[in-house]
């Protein structure tokens, strides 16, 4: 028998979560429908992790728009989700006449999308502000800033779980079929759900789910962006994130400060057809260290600790020109909301284009306050950052967190116990990285993994053989060489 919903998201990253926790605010039954393990493995998870300030982008568009209503917002929404987020402001930095008419053309546009705060600064305060970086002048943006995106989108999707909505996992759509009786019949790799509306929120899957709603009319190009990833020893040489002038369809490599200290450089810009690899060749970078250095002379191979690269998906026009965010409800798909083109600076933008998906709902749809809402979730306690006294209540209360797992980034197993019985169900090895850190020091989980996977196995009773480290077929053993 189908499972019943007023709504099924198709989607589960930053934008799905936060389309679910937004629509959770209504006395609805929603769904989310993920194909993969968890609610960030794709660009979710896979970006510069920069709150942008919205002076990057065209004028009157919805782009613009949302990432400043998100970016104004995002103290307050930190504090609802027990997030971590600096505000740590962010430079362009630029050396020629053209760069600084450039520059200053950026602050005119800034201005007319509602960016708060912009400036021209000349060397000597551009130096007090990021005392390592090569430059003659920059522009200062002080609203922007730096974010964890695996626990925001966590964050998101706990407080929608912890509000209603249900998430199904492994869960990739097949088929969409429109019935007389005025629903949906979603066909999926495990099994078929029934529902009133549809919101697409499939990020780099949105045109396929658009076409089995009978919207054919979408290209999507995806643009490939590596990154590098160094040691913590070298954060405290960025104190925030250091971009070169912009050209109109790319901010450039940037050098960027991560919220737990360590540096990422990235990312170069690719057009790619293919939306699974995520490979990062040696070549690509020997680029971006060359090119960043050019900013902060700060990268040497030797502090590399992990490469990663992330997908955007763009919506592009005949003419292969990139267009704005598409927030849409049409009626040749009725009763859907249809959501293309999400790219950067959709983790900035998540929420804002959620309330405009929920708009298009109340549209044609009366919606009832869920009385229980509750907008505040509270996350895992990190150990290292408490203070000495505060580390010895949470010993005395629970002496797991005087074990410590993981000694790169000091994460006990307190941390690592609650991760395992995280309120989503999620099982995977990158499951509890993301949820704590470990695995993400410099050793990589040299020492740590073996430990987790054996908790993972013990606590939940799994076959060693059946230990994903992230997606399906990543098993982690085959079997035992000794008992």
């Amino acid at each position: 028998m189908n499972q019943k919903y007023d709504i099924l998201i198709v989607g589960g990253g930053v934008i799905g979560s936060a389309v679910a926790r937004e629509m959770s605010r209504y006395d609805l039954k929603i769904g989310v429908l993920e194909k993969n393990q968890d609610v960030c493995y794709e660009t979710s998870g896979r970006n510069s992790a920069v709150i942008h300030g919205g002076f990057a982008y065209d004028i009157g568009t919805l782009k613009s728009e949302c990432c400043v209503e998100g970016c104004l917002e995002f103290d307050k929404v930190a504090k609802e989700l027990d997030v971590p987020f600096k505000r740590t402001g962010k430079v362009l930095v630029g050396n020629t006449q053209s760069d600084y008419k450039s520059l200053q053309n950026t602050i005119e546009n800034g201005k007319i999308n509602g960016s708060i705060g912009l400036e021209m600064i000349d060397k000597a305060r551009l130096h007090e502000l990021v005392p390592e970086v090569i430059g003659e002048f920059a522009m200062f943006s002080p609203k922007s800033g730096i974010v964890d995106p695996f626990q925001y989108t966590i964050a998101l999707a706990e407080n929608a779980k912890m509000n209603g909505v249900d998430f199904y996992f492994n869960h990739e759509v097949i088929d969409i079929h429109w019935e007389k009786n005025s629903t949906y019949t979603i066909k999926t790799s495990q099994s078929d759900f029934n529902t009133r509306w549809v919101v697409n929120c499939a990020g780099l899957g949105c045109v396929e789910i658009s076409k089995m709603l009978g919207i054919i009319d979408y290209q999507i190009g995806g643009t490939k962006g590596d990154y590098i990833i160094l040691d913590k020893k070298m954060g405290p040489l960025l104190p925030m994130p250091v971009y070169p002038v912009p050209t109109n369809t790319y901010m450039g490599i940037h050098v960027t400060p991560t919220i737990d200290g360590n540096v990422i450089i990235g990312p170069n810009a690719d057009y790619v057809d293919d939306f699974i690899y995520y490979g990062v060749p040696q070549k690509n970078m020997d680029y971006l260290a060359q090119d960043a250095s050019n900013l902060w002379p700060h990268i040497h191979k030797s502090d590399y600790i992990r490469n990663y690269s992330g997908i955007q998906p763009k919506w592009l026009d005949g003419d292969n020109v990139v267009k704005d965010f598409v927030i849409e409800s049409r009626k040749e798909a009725p009763q859907t909301v249809n959501l293309v083109g999400i790219e950067s600076p959709g983790l900035t933008s998540a929420l804002p284009i959620a309330r405009r998906a929920v708009k298009l709902l109340a549209e044609r749809e009366t919606l009832q306050p869920n009385k229980n809402f509750n907008p505040k979730r509270k996350g895992i306690v990190r150990f290292s950052g408490q203070s000495d006294e505060e580390k010895a209540r949470l010993i005395a209360e629970n002496p797991d967190y005087g074990e410590v797992i993981c000694r790169c980034e000091k994460v006990t197993k307190a941390e690592i116990m609650q991760a395992i019985h995280n309120p989503l169900g999620v099982d995977t090895m990158i499951g509890i990285k993301y949820r704590t850190r470990s695995m993400m020091g410099r050793c990589q989980g040299g020492y740590c993994q073996m430990r987790i996977a054996q908790m993972i196995q013990e606590e939940l009773n799994k076959e060693i053989t059946d230990v994903l480290y992230s997606r399906n077929g990543s098993n982690m053993f085959t079997g035992k060489v000794r008992e």
